[in-house]
């Protein structure tokens, strides 16, 4: 007996007209099944009665089991590659790169500091609060210049320079003091207060070096237009701080100049004109001082001096050899006990070998390197002059003085007296470091898909709520 029309299986078919469709076609169904092997196609009915195939696997499989299926390292790298192409994976990857850092930083200060700062000052967290409060200031200049246009950072770079210079010239004033040898600070009335120039010279030099070479950016196939006037102030900036007898500083502001030529894509003569100079200007580095000299023999003969030159080098090899693979644990490190010099400075990266081993020291330099690489993608990625070198000046900056402070604590290059950067203590450091971050993420957010992708949310109208209030009446 045949169903009357409209209805079929019970349901009115006027509401519902793709059941007729379903029984009228159950055998082209059933071949197209058979046409397509193992595979089903699954029909999800819609409220207008329009039917929505979609693939749901190999029969006899549910969809669960297909989900829970391990991925192919083929979709692990689709996937890698969806995440990287999306308009804000610089952005991000400097900012959980940084804040990872810090983190990690601030631990390690507090572990590789407390012993000391217990002796020195009776107070166990001394150092680990100085830097909080410097990490409040860097974090809130950081955030400000990020939000800053490139025309005002372009602006500022020239008052910069300027204010750079003048406060390494007053470190060789009454109100410059020496540190450890260096007369590389400035007291201004407190120890909280004390800066040292050199580290704001840095940002100085390179974002004001931005400034002017992408403003001669047709001219610079001219040697002269390449190199003055970047090249004088350069090494007007780095004889400043050479002077002072931080060595270690001065050679990582020419590697950062160097850096920036090689960015704008200097002739490779020029490059090599320039690093034979400099090579010639570290050599009269370690011959005109006796002490660089001790540190340069103490690094070639390991058992020369023990328990002078080589004390430092030796204690710091002893605490990343004593880490083994996952370390003592935290706040277990031995060598900080008066052993290792500088352990919450210079030489933080030991304590953390041996605090959290070799698995803990690749974490950092994972961390380390997808900073740089992060910084290379937004130089490689900008389409802005400015934007391209500061971020390239940045990045050579924290990949250079990251790998001399490694190296020095590896016992790869003499004592430099370089830390290592967002992670050593140390106010002036750590202020300048997020700045240049906060230049870094400013030249992120000017990456052509990043910047039509803010543009669109900042013209999306913000939502509005409307709150009605009803009355009650009483009876």
């Amino acid at each position: 007996m045949h169903a009357p029309r409209g209805v079929l299986l019970g349901r009115d078919t006027t509401r519902y007209p793709s059941l007729v469709g379903l029984a009228m076609y159950a055998p082209e169904r059933r071949r197209t099944q058979r046409n397509l092997g193992d595979t089903t196609l699954v029909a999800t009915l819609t409220p207008q009665g329009q039917t929505a195939p979609s693939r749901a696997g190999k029969v006899g499989h549910s969809p669960v089991a297909d989900i829970r299926r391990p991925m192919l390292p083929i979709e692990v790298l689709h996937w890698l590659r969806s995440m990287l192409d999306r308009p804000l994976t610089s952005y991000h990857l400097v900012l959980g790169s940084v804040a990872l850092l810090i983190i990690v930083g601030l631990m390690m200060v507090l572990s590789a500091s407390s012993v000391n700062a217990y002796l020195t000052f009776n107070d166990s967290y001394f150092y680990v609060k100085r830097q909080l409060i410097f990490l409040g200031v860097g974090v809130l200049g950081a955030f400000t210049i990020m939000k800053l246009p490139p025309s005002t950072l372009r602006l500022l770079s020239w008052f910069g320079v300027a204010l750079a210079a003048i406060l390494l010239i007053l470190t060789y004033t009454p109100l410059g003091i020496s540190v450890n040898g260096n007369r590389n600070w400035l007291y201004l009335g407190s120890s909280l207060f004390s800066i040292q120039p050199a580290e704001f010279a840095k940002l100085a030099m390179i974002v004001w070096g931005a400034d002017l070479l992408a403003r001669k950016y047709r001219l610079l196939d001219q040697p002269k237009h390449l190199l003055v006037p970047f090249l004088p102030v350069s090494v007007v900036l780095i004889l400043l701080v050479l002077f002072q007898g931080d060595a270690g500083t001065a050679v990582v502001m020419a590697v950062i100049a160097a850096g920036m030529l090689w960015v704008v894509g200097a002739p490779l003569r020029v490059l090599l004109a320039l690093g034979s100079a400099g090579l010639a200007g570290v050599i009269a580095i370690f011959v005109t001082s006796p002490v660089r000299m001790r540190r340069l023999a103490a690094f070639l003969d390991p058992a020369l001096d023990l328990n002078g030159a080589n004390d430092q080098a030796n204690a710091g090899m002893f605490a990343i050899a004593s880490g083994g693979w996952w370390g003592v644990g935290l706040g277990a490190s031995r060598q900080k006990w008066g052993s290792l010099p500088e352990a919450h400075t210079d030489f933080i990266f030991a304590v953390l070998g041996e605090e959290f081993g070799l698995f803990g020291s690749l974490v950092i330099l994972a961390m380390i390197g997808i900073l740089g690489y992060a910084g290379v993608r937004i130089a490689m990625h900008a389409d802005d002059l400015f934007v391209r070198y500061a971020a390239g000046g940045i990045t050579a900056w924290f990949m250079v003085q990251a790998v001399i402070n490694l190296a020095v604590v590896l016992r790869l290059l003499p004592i430099a007296g370089v830390p290592l950067p967002l992670v050593s203590y140390g106010g002036s450091a750590l202020i300048a470091n997020l700045l240049a971050i906060g230049v870094l993420l400013a030249c992120a957010r000017r990456e052509p898909e990043a910047r039509k992708l803010l543009a669109r949310k900042a013209m999306r109208p913000s939502p509005r709520m409307t709150t009605v209030v009803g009355s009650r009446r009483r009876t």
